[in-house]
């Protein structure tokens, strides 16, 4: 099926939408799981996914993702990637440990999250490892134990293969088709005559058909995710806490900000096993610090969640209001982060600098909430044309044993700026070192890119950029780049040329091209 061209409507909300969809269950109920304080029954069979394998799941995961990646909606903001990633690896490691993910399936898998500027509350999983999290959800969940219960849900719907489930289930159903199909929805952004096509043809109906059954799932993912999430050490209460919420948003007659209740209905009996779930839970004690981490990254995903510019004034206001200092120091910080956000946004530099002031003393203490403080000094002194400036907030925030990614690319991006040689070939190297470890970020690629072509290295800095589009999924995009350089180094004196450069190039274009092709055949 040829896709029709993109929508300017975002497209985050339709996958959204699409998943839910696609995960059509199987028949029977499942018990709890063991060591939950429930029955230590086996969960019944819901489909083993037999009939497709991973590496078929994963290409249909694959599939979906290029056109996320092409979507506006689509953000890489590397203090909330952070974050994300934070709360994402010590889930997927705890579902590795338990036996829920198996050592082929981490390996086959992308296990790759994608954050989207959507101001629903929503998340939503995809075949293939694939996770999307809008900043809807991060802006009003109350506690990174929260985010982590919906992340851990959707998690075990990959992990449980509930997709590939659904299509041993539905034996006419083949990879192709599924993947088809949320490709059309996604088309249907664009044409209504599309859109019209899908609601009454005989496929969609059939899905539609099939909806009643998601209840079995969404029980499994519950009481697998549950588990998870205990197990890698995140707080019980949140995965109780965040059903309340969604409990109370649908009580209150949900009016489309939360999408999730949709695709994940809030039943009687899945509120009744999280209410008895709480009942067992072996009571921690009382966090009395604050959370002040989780205060400003709610913060920051509310206000890039691109709302308009009265919310944003209005943001602003609120930092100005009397009663803010009378305020728990959670609330205080999140006002006079989002103020501060907010004003980078409209681009008032001045205002930002007062709210960051105000916010300075309340968050000396807080070792955490200090970095990212220091990190939204470097971002404003970037935007405003202050490199040193970022340079000397980012020297302010003390070093860790590792090396930490918003600092490595704010660095090397004012660095850039400033052409400075040595200091930039030295945070380029490390630069290097991190994508070595971690090829597919494509942010990353691309600061590297310019930083080379600062430096005078065309080749290289092609040959990154190539490697950017290829993180993004974009094989078009990458030949383009990959044959730039291909023909910059043919065109290189032979004492000059960096044949190994020129080596790796060719060895990329082809992987990259074998790509395209594939992707062809899928149309």
């Amino acid at each position: 099926m040829k896709l029709l061209p993109l929508s300017r409507k975002p497209l985050i909300k339709l996958l959204a939408c699409a998943a839910a969809c696609l995960l059509i269950p199987a028949w029977s109920q499942a018990p709890a799981l063991p060591g939950s304080g429930y029955s230590s029954q086996a969960l019944p069979s819901l489909g083993d996914g037999a009939d497709i394998t991973l590496s078929a799941e994963r290409s249909i995961g694959d599939r979906i993702a290029r056109e996320l990646y092409r979507d506006p909606d689509f953000i890489e903001d590397p203090i909330l990637d952070e974050y994300i990633q934070s709360l994402w690896r010590p889930l997927v490691t705890s579902a590795l440990a338990r036996g829920e993910m198996s050592a082929e399936m981490q390996e086959r898998f992308a296990w790759r999250i994608l954050l989207g500027k959507d101001r629903t509350v929503n998340a939503f999983a995809l075949p293939g490892g694939y996770l999307g999290v809008h900043l809807g959800l991060i802006s009003v969940v109350a506690s990174r134990d929260e985010l982590a219960s919906v992340m851990a849900h959707e998690l075990s719907h990959v992990t449980q293969r509930h997709i590939s489930r659904s299509m041993s289930a539905q034996s006419r159903m083949t990879p192709v088709m599924i993947g088809t199909m949320i490709l059309g929805l996604l088309a249907a952004s664009k044409s209504p005559q599309s859109a019209q096509a899908l609601i009454v043809g005989g496929q969609a109906a059939a899905i539609q058909s099939q909806l009643s059954f998601s209840r079995d799932m969404e029980r499994e993912a519950d009481r697998v995710g549950y588990s998870v999430m205990t197990e890698a050490g995140f707080d019980p209460q949140g995965f109780v806490s965040m059903f309340g919420k969604l409990q109370q948003a649908a009580a209150l007659n949900d009016n489309g900000s939360f999408p999730y209740l949709r695709s994940h209905p809030m039943t009687t009996e899945r509120m009744a096993d999280m209410q008895g779930r709480q009942q067992l839970l072996v009571p921690r004690a009382a966090q009395n610090q604050p959370d002040l981490e989780h205060a400003i990254m709610t913060a920051r995903a509310k206000v890039l969640s691109q709302p308009g510019v009265d919310l944003l004034r209005s943001w602003t206001q609120e930092a100005d209001s009397p009663q803010l200092a009378q305020q728990a120091l959670s609330k205080q910080v999140h006002v006079l982060y989002a103020a501060a956000v907010a004003q980078m946004t409209l681009r008032d530099p001045r205002l930002a600098q007062e709210c960051v002031q105000r916010l300075t003393p309340l968050v000396q203490n807080d070792a955490k909430a200090f970095r990212l403080l220091q990190l939204l000094k470097a971002e404003l002194a970037y935007k405003s044309g202050d490199m040193p400036g970022a340079l000397t907030a980012l020297s302010i925030i003390p070093s860790a044993p590792t090396v930490r990614r918003p600092e490595l690319l704010a660095a090397v991006q004012a660095r850039t700026q400033l052409a400075a040689s040595s200091a930039l070939s030295e945070d380029l190297s490390r630069l290097r070192n991190w994508l070595q470890a971690h090829p597919g970020d494509g942010q990353l690629w691309q600061a590297l890119a310019a930083g080379w072509m600062t430096q005078g290295r065309a080749l290289q800095s092609l040959r990154a950029e190539g490697e950017a589009q290829l993180a993004r999924m974009d094989y078009s995009g990458a030949i383009d780049r990959f044959k730039a350089a291909q023909d910059l180094a043919r065109k290189q004196p032979p004492q000059g040329a960096d044949h190994i450069e020129a080596s790796i190039v060719d060895a990329r274009l082809r992987l990259v091209q074998s790509l395209w092709r594939e992707q062809l055949l899928e149309r």
